[in-house]
């Protein structure tokens, strides 16, 4: 069982453009019964996280950038209800995003701003799968670009789709390939 991390904006033009696209997802990953982990926070991620609620998801972790549940709420005025649990890490966004790379298996990210690039780098610096479902604009059209001044243009672990199951048929792929003789761990 694969925890997928789920990345995208908050606000901004992407969000409206990536809404169909993030419940995609969230409804792909409920199938492949596959655990969901956003950043608990408003926008595309919580529609992906309200998607996968709602098509039977087994688990959904939110990772909030605030110390508690009254900051959550409050403070960072972030949602709590699509979530089955949500770790509250006190860690603001740069140290929430760490986190949420690091705690998965593997990314899919729709749209996008600054928040989804820091997640783009971490994940490239861990070696954490990540795909980008495109259709959204934002941050994800820009990727190649990205990659390509880093000189990472053919970076494997990166994967590109136009739907949601493509994706995650991708980096399901490449965890395989990478878990191999761990498969057993995963099963459970």
């Amino acid at each position: 069982m694969y925890q997928f991390c789920f990345s995208g904006a908050s606000k901004g033009r992407s969000v409206e453009e990536g809404k169909e696209l993030a419940q995609s997802v969230g409804r792909a990953l409920a199938k492949a019964k596959y655990s969901l982990l956003t950043g608990a926070t408003i926008g595309v991620p919580n529609y992906a996280a309200e998607a996968y609620k709602k098509a039977g998801g087994h688990m959904s972790l939110g990772i909030s950038p605030a110390a508690s549940k009254v900051e959550h709420v409050l403070k960072y005025r972030l949602p709590v209800k699509a979530y089955d649990t949500i770790l509250y890490t006190g860690l603001h966004y740069v140290g929430r995003d760490s986190l949420l790379i690091t705690s998965s298996d593997a990314v899919v990210s729709v749209g996008g701003r600054i928040g989804t690039l820091h997640e783009f780098t971490i994940a490239m610096e861990t070696e954490t799968p990540i795909g980008f479902l495109q259709g959204a604009g934002g941050v994800s059209t820009e990727i190649t670009d990205i990659m390509h001044a880093a000189g990472e243009l053919h970076n494997k672990l990166v994967v590109f789709g136009e739907t949601a199951e493509e994706v995650i048929a991708k980096l399901t792929v490449l965890l395989n390939k990478q878990r191999a003789e761990y498969r057993s761990l995963y099963r459970t």
